[in-house]
């Protein structure tokens, strides 16, 4: 479609309805740059000594400078960046299955718990979920020729093998460093396979969280952008970029800034309430794509805030408001903890039943909706944008 994610939920939820979904995205942007700063003085306070608040502050400064140089920037060096540290993480891999052994006790199943392994489960999960907002950053800009297909399977290979792979380093790193904190950890780790390798592994991932902080705030001041433009028209300038940017990094470096020594703990609780979230989102965004209206969107009604997909959609609202109410009675994190989730010991599965409550009420209601009146009307819609006329 090539469109930035957020604004194809204007068809399941309204024009205006789909600022839902556009608050959620700004709060995941703020509280994962909000992390990855405090990640970064850390790491470099165990490289160098330096000061975490001062380290972490000027690691935020880099990131929104790259972000107002532009968008095509950090992504030419992440995409250098990547294959550094891909052959790096394969060095690792190597170095963790072939040289050293992991305590028994830690692939023990005497002592599996299963509420544990359901907390770590959907904290994962979440973390993949919460990666649904970036997805049309690489899409969007692919041929027309590419099929929903290649672009899905690809997108999502890439997602989850990076994520899964990621996770199994950091689950082996931790139970060979008890005790330490994340930096700490992955240099004792990294050193295991070779001295200094941990040191030059941490570098390269600072580097390479620069520029996820600049994608993080870059997405972060557009969507920014798009709810004010959303409220009331708005001409895009220079000044304006530069301002929504600033309100993002400063709010993400004055959470980094206030954030107390349980912060990892209260991230986990973050991810778990983007789980909650994103859950019945995604599953209406991919019901209303793949069953509903099959990929068939009009670009200009998108951006009408008078068009056929209207100003408030109460289909996917009101999906959004049950798929989220049935998710809580199950839900377990350290702000609450749901009725069922405490008959079955603190597990949380809320997630499933999330997806499928959504998806199920969604589609339920949009039998009503004469979808196919509405097909036959995007292609005469678009015609001026296909003859390159639209405005």
């Amino acid at each position: 479609m090539g469109l930035p994610q957020l604004i194809q939920s204007r068809p399941q939820f309204g024009y205006l309805g789909a600022l839902l979904v556009y608050l959620v995205a700004i709060v995941t942007y703020i509280g994962y740059n909000a992390f990855n700063q405090l990640l970064v003085g850390q790491t470099l306070h165990e490289l160098i000594g330096v000061s975490e608040t001062g380290s972490a502050m000027v690691f935020s400064l880099l990131a929104i400078f790259m972000a107002i140089v532009g968008y095509n920037s950090f992504h030419k060096i992440q995409r250098g960046l990547a294959f550094v540290m891909v052959a790096m993480m394969l060095a690792l891999t190597i170095g963790l299955v072939v040289f050293m052994d992991v305590p028994g006790g830690q692939l023990a199943l005497s002592d599996f718990n299963l509420n544990a392994f359901l907390a770590q489960f959907f904290v994962a999960a979440a973390y993949q979920l919460s990666w649904a907002i970036y997805v049309s950053d690489y899409s969007r800009y692919l041929p027309a020729d590419v099929s929903v297909r290649a672009s899905f399977w690809w997108t999502y290979l890439g997602a989850m093998i990076g994520g899964v792979w990621m996770m199994l380093i950091g689950a082996a790193a931790a139970a060979l460093s008890p005790g330490q904190n994340l930096a700490a950890g992955l240099i004792m780790v990294g050193d295991m396979v070779f001295s200094g390798f941990g040191k030059t592994l941490v570098v390269i991932s600072v580097l390479i969280l620069i520029t996820s902080a600049a994608q993080n705030f870059y997405g972060a001041s557009i969507t920014l952008l798009s709810i004010i433009d959303t409220i009331k028209t708005q001409t895009s300038t220079l000044l304006k970029r530069i301002l929504a940017m600033v309100v993002v990094g400063s709010s993400a470096m004055l959470l980094a800034y206030v954030a107390d020594e349980n912060f990892v703990k209260e991230f986990g609780d973050f991810l778990a309430v983007l789980l909650y979230l994103f859950t019945p989102w995604t599953a209406i965004n991919l019901v209303d794509f793949y069953a509903v209206r099959h990929g068939k969107y009009s670009i200009s009604e998108i951006f009408n805030p008078n068009g056929i997909y209207g100003r408030w959609n109460w289909r996917g609202i009101g999906s959004y408001i049950v798929g989220f109410a049935v998710m809580l009675p199950f839900s377990n994190t350290g702000l609450y903890t749901g009725y069922f989730a405490e008959q079955l010991g603190g597990a949380d599965i809320s997630m499933p039943i999330g997806l499928a409550v959504s998806a199920l009420v969604y589609l339920w209601l949009c039998r009503s909706q004469n979808i196919q009146s509405e097909l036959t009307q995007v292609r005469a819609l678009d015609i001026n944008l296909k003859n390159g006329t639209a405005h």
